[in-house]
């Protein structure tokens, strides 16, 4: 029985205490929130509730949606730490980052 219950406190310690699955609103030509900190392994789901297109692309490449039309929705998952900025290519104004933590 201990070993069972060490074995289950590892497991625990070793996944990200606050990993979950977060959304981001598309808005009035905004990303909602614009700046966000996850831990690895989140997925986020950017979702576009504007009435026009619009994508979400990192900076350097990592990801990229297509157009995204009237709800919606891009989702990617963070599975290294880091900084990730990201912007709109139809709209460059509309900028945003995620910093993943471990």
């Amino acid at each position: 029985m201990k070993k069972l219950l060490l074995t289950m406190v590892c497991l625990m310690l070793s996944m990200p205490v606050w990993a979950q699955d977060v959304k981001i609103d598309i808005k009035e030509f905004m990303f909602g929130p614009k700046d966000m900190t996850v831990a690895v392994g989140t997925k986020v789901t950017w979702v576009n509730d504007d009435e026009i297109p619009h994508t979400v692309a990192e900076t350097h490449k990592v990801f990229r949606s297509g157009a995204l039309d009237t709800n919606d929705s891009f989702s990617y998952v963070f599975n290294t730490p880091g900084e990730f900025e990201y912007f709109c290519a139809l709209h460059p104004q509309m900028i945003g980052k995620i910093v993943v933590s471990q």
